[in-house]
Formats: structure tokens, sequence, C-alpha cells
């Protein structure tokens, strides 16, 4: 199993991007945390900025496609796309995604 991060502008785009990632059965589940504080260097300079995490639960076989749907259908020309392989997921967790990515 893979969980993806990806960051966005605000909640609406946020919830919409979640929306079209499980419709799309990319992933099985996608959470969106609340606000937080980013700091990053972007054109030059340091940026600061409020933006809203996704975690995405997925398979690695998705990965690609996970990859090529949010750079198409993200605000940012540049968004973060970071999967991060979970090395133990209790088997029913894993077994429900895998069933519905699956099918």
């Amino acid at each position: 199993m893979l969980v993806v991060l990806t960051t966005t502008p605000n909640a609406e785009e946020a919830e919409t991007l979640a929306r079209k990632i499980v419709e799309a059965r990319l992933a099985a589940c996608v959470q969106v945390l609340p606000p937080m504080k980013s700091f990053y260097f972007w054109e030059n300079e340091i940026q600061i900025d409020a933006e809203h995490l996704l975690l995405i639960k997925t398979l690695p076989e998705k990965f690609d496609a996970l990859k090529d749907f949010i750079q198409a259908n993200h605000s940012y020309s540049v968004p973060e796309i970071v999967a991060l392989a979970a090395e133990k997921v209790s088997e029913n967790y894993l077994s429900w995604i895998k069933d519905y990515l699956r099918k």
C-alpha cells in the first residue's frame, strides 16, 4: 500500500480532488486535513501559504495513473506528489483497499 501526499491551496479544491480520485478508483480513501501553514522555496524566494494536505491511500500499481490525474486536475503548475510505502498495514484495511481498487 502507498500513502500519497499532495497539498491544495483551499478546502474546495482539496474536496473536489479527493472525490474525483476516489470516484476514478485511483484510491480507496482520501483524507483532507485542516488548513496548515507551508513554508517553501518557489520563484527565487521563500513562500508562506495556507494549504490543505491530502492523504491518499492507494496501491503501488495505481501510482502512475494517480500522479497523472493529480497533475491534470491540480491548480498548481508543480503539485506536491509524494508516495510513502506503508510497511505495515492491518490485513482487513489492506483487503478493503484491494477490493475497491481491483474492481
